[in-house]
């Protein structure tokens, strides 16, 4: 198994800019740009854990932050890629680079910090050796 890690090893997903994404200014919504960002945890998530995992644990977001660096439009195809950083006690980075395809520079560059919950008791706690294996910690 290949971890995703850093952005070499990033577990990858492809979409095509919608009119949907576009806001009055002709681009795609920053909102757009979280959500996707969102959606990609979840789509690695459930490529990696098994059913058991995903049954003992839930994944919420403590933090966001975003940094807009190009302009996507609509019809641009987009690459997206996200990786674990390593885990701080409770907080989990992850990092989602999402760029027009072939870009040499992303579109945005989004860090979430998500912390792991207890499906049983909805509090906190820290990532089982089953889940930091999942992610090459």
């Amino acid at each position: 198994m290949a971890f995703a890690c850093d952005f070499d090893t990033a577990f990858l997903h492809r979409l095509t800019v919608q009119d949907a994404d576009i806001d009055f200014m002709g681009h795609v919504n920053n909102l757009v740009y979280l959500d996707w960002a969102a959606r990609m945890a979840g789509r690695h998530w459930d490529a990696v854990a098994t059913e058991d995992m995903r049954a003992a644990g839930l994944w919420v977001v403590l933090r966001h932050e975003i940094d807009y660096h190009r302009e996507l439009k609509l019809g641009d195809d987009v690459e997206l890629r996200t990786w674990v950083a390593p885990v701080k006690g409770l907080r989990c980075p992850r990092h989602v680079d999402i760029r027009k395809a072939g870009a040499g520079k992303p579109s945005a560059s989004v860090v979430t910090t998500w912390t792991y919950i207890d499906t049983e008791t909805r509090r906190p706690k820290r990532l089982p050796a089953d889940v930091r294996a999942l992610f090459g910690m």
